[in-house]
This record gives structure tokens, C-alpha cells and sequence, in this order.
């Protein structure tokens, strides 16, 4: 080689540059056990998998963050940027070399089942329930804690016992005894509930829905300062939408609780704006639906949680400042209902008295959209059920008047 060639143009391996990137971006999912279809923890399974994860990043389908980029800054985005596209795609033309082994990055997949690492505790139903085969069940099971004070948590997650027919979790609080009346009554663990639990949420009762579940869904820890309140005595209301329509199966659901290793100064709340008086007209391919929330205390946005069900095509959220201004909160605008889930603002977002959370959703309801699941195609109203629709978007907030009034919560486990 002459002095003055240019070197060699580098190969990527996946010891130097791809297990990074899938350690960083992809093994957040692609993990032994978890909902990915097959783990990337090594190097045999990353060759055996290549055509696939080929296919994917060239379709763009993968990573599935659903987020359009500047619409709402988000913290833990696994979106590849496009060098690291191009170095995974560059790898496997080139053979998929392996490199050094002693180039390798120390591993950071969790142990165990929890990708946020052993909770503080775990919960789950007393009872194994096995939902019959069909049509959708919504099934609620009541789940002690038997705390004697106050806690607050950083976080809770859910490990669905029966994945491929739990199609969605949400969490309550319930101190009244509600779940207690009904719990059994039909000789099966816990008690139908499609419509609700039975627990009323209002401005008194701001913090009795505590969290949730769906797929594709990662969980986070709170900032510092900031938890979500599970109260003295109260126990866990847990809604499992099944959807077991080809086979059912054995379900224990489990919760893992993590407390809040800090002093907690605002509590976390979770704030729906929806609409449920909509109905789409049977082929209507394009058809919009807005829903709205008037925010009446000052308030900052930690995340939010976009929703809709099989028609659902594009779902845009917009703040409207009390001077009409509009801020961004969110927009996707390929909406996957196999991926969702809540995302955590890189700073929180202030949300002032008087402003306007709109919601714009834009749904597909003709036989051009492959997800449709319903054959003949019909109109579409709100509904609980996978063959209804949702436009809705659930907002974790915290109040700033309790910033204001210097209010500090204490967790009892925490010295």
C-alpha cells in the first residue's frame, strides 16, 4: 500500500460496535423471557437471527419506538439513529463478523424476569384463572398488600402469567372494600368486570388508578421526589382484559413494586383526557376523532400514555396554553397496537390552569386496513372490547401546589 492510500475502510464486528448498539437499543425487549420473539444476548443468536433483523431495520418496523422525532423530547428513546442503522446493515452484508471476543461490552441484561431488577415486592393472584376461549374477558382480581402505612413507589410492573392472551392490565387502589363484595361470587377467582372495576375516579379520588399495562409496553422509574401513593390498608384492584380467541391459557399475573428510595414531594396522578361518544362509519378510511381535557390546576406533564385499539392509525396530542399557543406533547404517526405505552418527558412539561389537552385521533375503518377485526366491516363506537375503539391519552402529572406547600411523604421501609 502506498504512503499516501487511505487506510482501509473499517468493518463493523459485533464484539467493536453491533453488541453495543443492541445492548443499548434492542435488549430492552430482545431478552431471554421477556416479549421479544427471540434474545440478541449473543453472538450465535444475533448470526441465526441476521435475515430477520435485515428485513426489519431496512422496513423500519424495528426498533418499534413510536414517537415522531421533536414532537415532545423524550428520555430512554431505543430509536436507532441512522449510523447505527447502517452499522448493523453494514455487518451482516459484510458476513456478520464476530471480532474479539475480548472486545465485548460487560453485560447489562438484568437477571431474573424483572427488566428493572428484583422489586422491592411482588404481588400476584392468589389464584391460577383460565379465561374461556372466545371472545374478550375482562376479569378482575383483588390483591392484598397489607401495608400499614402509606407507601410510595418509583415504580410498578407487571409480568403478564400468560402473554400470548393478556391484552391489557390496569391497576386501582381500592380502601372501601369494593373488590371484597364481588370477589368470587361466580365460583371463579376474582369478578367480571367489563366496564370498570367499580372504583370511581374523581378529583377526590385523583390517585385511585394507579398504573397499567399493555404490550410493548416499558416500564421506568419516576424522577426523584416524585411517586406514586398506595394507601394504608388498601388493596390492589387488578383489570385484565383477556383476548382469547385462537387459545386460552393459565394465567397469574404478577406486580412488582418498587419503593421510592427518596423523600416524596408530589405525588403522581394519572390523568385521562378521552372521548367515548364517537362513532367511525363502516369504510370510512380516513375518519378523525378529537377528545379533550381542561386542565384547572397548574400542573407539570411527567409522561404520557397515548391509546387506541385495531383501527387506529395516527394519534396527535397538543397542548393549548391559556394564550392559545400550542405545545407538543406527542404524535405517532404509525400507531401499532402491539406497541404502546407510556413515555417519560426528558423535563417535565408545564401544563398551566386553564389550558386544553386535545387529542386528534385518525382511525382506518375499511377493508384497506389489514388490522381491521371485523368481517363485514361496520360502524365503530367506544368501546372496551378489541373489536371497539378508544381515543384516549392518560397524562402522569404531578400538582404544583404541593411543591408550594412543602409537603414531604416519607416511606416507612426507608430509613
Amino acid at each position: 500500500m502506498a504512503q499516501d492510500d487511505p487506510p482501509p475502510p473499517h468493518q463493523p464486528t459485533y464484539s467493536n460496535e453491533v453488541s453495543r448498539i443492541f445492548q443499548e437499543k434492542c435488549q430492552i425487549c430482545h431478552r431471554s423471557g421477556d416479549i421479544a420473539p427471540f434474545a440478541l444476548e449473543n453472538y450465535e443468536r444475533a448470526v441465526v437471527w441476521s435475515e430477520d433483523i435485515a428485513r426489519v431495520l431496512t422496513d423500519r418496523s424495528m426498533p418499534p419506538w413510536k414517537p415522531v422525532a421533536d414532537y415532545g423530547e423524550f428520555r430512554d428513546s431505543f430509536q436507532l439513529n441512522d449510523y447505527e442503522r447502517k452499522t448493523i446493515l453494514d455487518w451482516i452484508k459484510n458476513g456478520t463478523p464476530e471480532g474479539d471476543p475480548a472486545e465485548l461490552p460487560a453485560p447489562k441484561v438484568a437477571n431474573g424476569d424483572w427488566p428493572l431488577g428484583e422489586p422491592d415486592k411482588t404481588l400476584q393472584m392468589s389464584q391460577v384463572y383460565t379465561p374461556p376461549r372466545g371472545s374478550d374477558v375482562y376479569r378482575c382480581f383483588v390483591i392484598p398488600t397489607n401495608f400499614s402505612d402509606n407507601v410510595y413507589l418509583s415504580a410498578i410492573d407487571v409480568l403478564p402469567g400468560a402473554r400470548n392472551i393478556v391484552h391489557h392490565v390496569l391497576l386501582y387502589q381500592d380502601t372501601e372494600g369494593v373488590g371484597d363484595k364481588l370477589d368470587g361470587l361466580d365460583g371463579q377467582p376474582g369478578y367480571p368486570c367489563f366496564g370498570g372495576p367499580g372504583i370511581a375516579i374523581s378529583l377526590n379520588n385523583l390517585n385511585a388508578q394507579l398504573g397499567g399495562w399493555a404490550p410493548g409496553q416499558r416500564t421506568r422509574h419516576l424522577p426523584d421526589g416524585i411517586g406514586i401513593e398506595l394507601l394504608k390498608g388498601a388493596k390492589i384492584i387488578m383489570q385484565v382484559h383477556y383476548y382469547p380467541v385462537g387459545r386460552t391459557g393459565d394465567d397469574q399475573t404478577r406486580l412488582g413494586l418498587y419503593f421510592a428510595k427518596k423523600d416524596v414531594h408530589q405525588r403522581l396522578f394519572m390523568i385521562p383526557a378521552l372521548n367515548q361518544t364517537f362513532k367511525i362509519p363502516a369504510n370510512a378510511a380516513k375518519y378523525d376523532v378529537t377528545a379533550t381535557l381542561n386542565v384547572i390546576l397548574d400542573a407539570q406533564a411527567i409522561w404520557i400514555y397515548p391509546h387506541m385499539h385495531m383501527l387506529g392509525q395516527q394519534i396527535k396530542i397538543d397542548l393549548i396554553n391559556p394564550d392559545k399557543s400550542v405545545a407538543p406533547m406527542i404524535f405517532e404517526d404509525s400507531w401499532n397496537f402491539n406497541w404502546q405505552g407510556s413515555y417519560t418527558y426528558k423535563q417535565p412539561m408545564t401544563v398551566k390552569s386553564g389550558s386544553t389537552v386535545r387529542v386528534k385521533c385518525t382511525f382506518n375503518n375499511s377493508e384497506s386496513n389489514p388490522r381491521n377485526p371485523n368481517n363485514p366491516i361496520v360502524d365503530v363506537k367506544w368501546g372496551e372490547r378489541t373489536t371497539d375503539e378508544m381515543c384516549l391519552a392518560f397524562a402522569g402529572v404531578t400538582l404544583d401546589l404541593e411543591l408550594q406547600m412543602g409537603v414531604t411523604y416519607k416511606n416507612p421501609q426507608n430509613p
